[in-house]
């Protein structure tokens, strides 16, 4: 009776003569001949198991994984302007708590030292002996550090010919962008997420990697952000054209995050490095707002 309790969840998972072979066994006195019994728990597994890659082969959906791959920003935005007061502001509180420093304390020291050479009391022996070696002064540090201040030139932050530059992976470096490549649906070529069909026998987690790799001029290294989809996109095919067999196309999204730089662009390679913002121009509305919901413009 208990048996029969526990297996009954498996019953719209998998057949009844399924069932019945591999209860029996569990029920054989197997002794030592090396038959390993098979609990209710493992029954099910396997029948899941079976049933969904049955599902997913008779599934009138074609399904498809395609990836989010985002380079995430390499230098700091620019403040706005409550964020530069905020700024200032700790500034002042962290100044106003903070102690002399090393090279503080020693700019007192030095001028406590001239005021007592320019005193009419003024006796050298009791100076520290020095020989004839030159005493380095706060003020002369101050001095050779404003000297290299000077010879120091910045990267610039904006760089008009390559922010235009939209096949560039090192446009834009204060904002995250997202890789867009252009791909084949129907008779048209459309902007979309890299993406590829499911093969059985395949998580839909390598089907994603699978898109990425197999990109013309491939070479992107990316960590993937889990094994679960971050997103779904489905659509029908037209009534024209729809069967029973082949109703439309399910795509699953998977995020990822670019690592060691992206490789050197091509002229043939169909890419776009896009900011979230500029989005709407390349992607159709409806893909688009299914996108947005999971970029995270950081």
């Amino acid at each position: 009776m208990q048996q029969k309790k526990m297996a009954a969840p498996c019953g719209r998972m998998a057949s009844r003569p399924l069932l019945q072979f591999l209860s029996r066994f569990s029920r054989s006195p197997v002794g030592n001949t090396g038959f390993r019994q098979f609990s209710s728990a493992t029954v099910c597994r396997a029948a899941f198991q079976i049933n969904e890659a049955a599902e997913r082969a008779n599934s009138p959906w074609t399904l498809m994984a395609a990836v989010c791959l985002q380079r995430l920003p390499v230098i700091s935005a620019d403040c706005s302007p409550i964020e530069q007061q905020f700024k200032q502001m700790l500034h002042q509180i962290e100044l106003e708590k903070s102690v002399l420093s090393d090279h503080e304390l020693r700019l007192l020291e030095d001028a406590e030292r001239m005021s007592r050479k320019q005193a009419d009391d003024y006796d050298s022996d009791e100076e520290d002996s020095h020989g004839d070696q030159e005493i380095m002064m706060a003020q002369d540090l101050e001095d050779i550090w404003e000297q290299k201040m000077k010879s120091f030139q910045p990267a610039p932050r904006v760089r008009a010919d390559v922010d235009k530059d939209l096949t560039s992976a090192e446009r834009c470096l204060a904002d995250s962008l997202v890789l867009l490549a252009e791909q084949e649906v129907g008779d048209e070529k459309l902007w979309l997420l890299p993406q590829t069909r499911w093969q059985e026998g395949e998580t839909l987690r390598q089907t994603a990697e699978r898109a990425l790799t197999s990109l013309p001029a491939a070479g992107f290294k990316a960590t993937f952000l889990g094994n679960a989809p971050c997103g779904v996109y489905k659509y029908k095919l037209p009534k024209a054209i729809r069967t029973e067999n082949s109703i439309g196309t399910k795509v699953f999204f998977f995020k990822a995050i670019l690592a060691d730089g992206a490789p050197p662009k091509t002229k043939t390679a169909p890419f776009l490095w896009v900011k979230k913002s500029e989005l709407q121009k390349y992607l159709k509305p409806a893909y688009m707002m299914k996108v947005e919901r999971f970029i995270l413009d950081l």
